[in-house]
């Protein structure tokens, strides 16, 4: 991180702070967020969490979740809290498109922006940075940063709940390439503080409304499609079928995987229409860059493996054009 020394600086004396995050948060947005809310807390600041979007029910468990605004629901209180802050800790995304309607607030706002984020090319509207494309997730990267400020001591029970929730989602439960010798470590420390994992698997991965596991089902029973011929799987779903279901916010979370998950699969499409747009998530195996393919074609990016995109086109254009790309990939995915 360039410029810590003045960063600290900064953050010497009580400070009033914003905490956001990416639209429809996921684990790492709400770990990275709330971890580093309890340790600003702690260093005596005034701080406020402020989400773009609602989010999934299984992360709403988090210590210090009830103190979080979402903006949706509070406009005006939000956008003077923006508008007052100091300090603007922008978690887990680098470009102000992310945030939607904040992040005209956020670049209207005279505040000190500081970006701590995993994905890549940046947009640079922040004034500090802790970024890295090789870190597992955003919340190991603040776990990072207060250890930079000299602050390692500091991990309390409820600092390291919320940063081992960021990374053991965002690392696929640890399974993913980015699970390295050193993250271990890190969660190792994270244990030792406080972090119960168990029970932090327990209520992210074990607490499903039954109306989401027969969802589950009807998507791999009659929803699942197999290209064999490019090693690709397809799940694709309308509105009238989420209705069906009562999906909520994070519902579709993790579905993604259960295609990938099959033997020979090196590439996997979840596509749903939502109320204004189609979104697209992509996983992958191996060389394949999901990243690649979703910003090539659909207004996306991401990770190599895990990536997004999105569309507004109709949900059966989106999917005839998904599967016309695929004979572009076909040696690649072949391989």
């Amino acid at each position: 991180m360039e410029n810590l020394s003045a960063l600290k600086a900064i953050l010497s004396s009580s400070k009033r702070i914003v905490i956001t995050t990416h639209h429809k948060p996921d684990g790492d947005a709400m770990g990275s967020s709330l971890g580093l809310y309890h340790y600003l807390k702690l260093k005596g600041h005034e701080v406020t969490v402020i989400t773009p979007s609602d989010y999934a029910y299984f992360l709403q468990w988090m210590p210090g979740n009830e103190h979080v605004l979402v903006y949706t629901e509070h406009l005006e209180e939000t956008a003077n809290i923006i508008a007052n802050a100091e300090l603007i800790f922008c978690l887990d995304f680098n470009h102000l498109g992310r945030i939607y309607e904040l992040g005209a607030l956020v670049e209207k706002s005279a505040a000190v922006k500081v970006m701590i984020d995993h994905h890549l090319a940046p947009q640079g509207f922040d004034d500090y940075r802790l970024w890295s494309t090789k870190a597992c997730a955003t919340a190991e990267l603040v776990l990072d940063f207060i250890e930079l400020m000299g602050d390692k001591a500091l991990l309390t029970k409820e600092i390291a709940t919320c940063l081992y929730a960021g990374i053991m989602t965002d690392s696929g439960s640890f399974r993913f390439p980015s699970t390295t010798s050193s993250l271990h470590r890190k969660v190792a420390d994270l244990i030792e503080a406080g972090a119960n994992n168990s029970h932090i698997h327990e209520q992210v991965y074990d607490t499903f409304t039954e109306s989401r596991l027969r969802f589950l089902g009807f998507c791999l029973k009659d929803k699942l499609e197999i290209y064999h011929e490019y090693n690709t799987a397809l799940i694709y779903l309308n509105k009238e079928e989420l209705e069906r279901y009562k999906i909520t916010t994070g519902d579709t979370e993790g579905v993604v995987n259960y295609a990938l998950a099959i033997a020979g699969i090196k590439f996997a499409a979840f596509i749903v229409e939502r109320k204004d747009l189609v979104k697209l998530s992509f996983r992958s195996k191996g060389e394949f860059p999901a990243n690649e393919f979703a910003q090539k074609y659909f207004e996306g990016g991401g990770h190599r493996n895990a990536a997004g995109g999105q569309s507004k086109e109709p949900l059966d254009a989106v999917v005839h054009k998904f599967k016309s790309i695929l004979p572009e990939y076909k040696q690649l995915l072949n391989q």
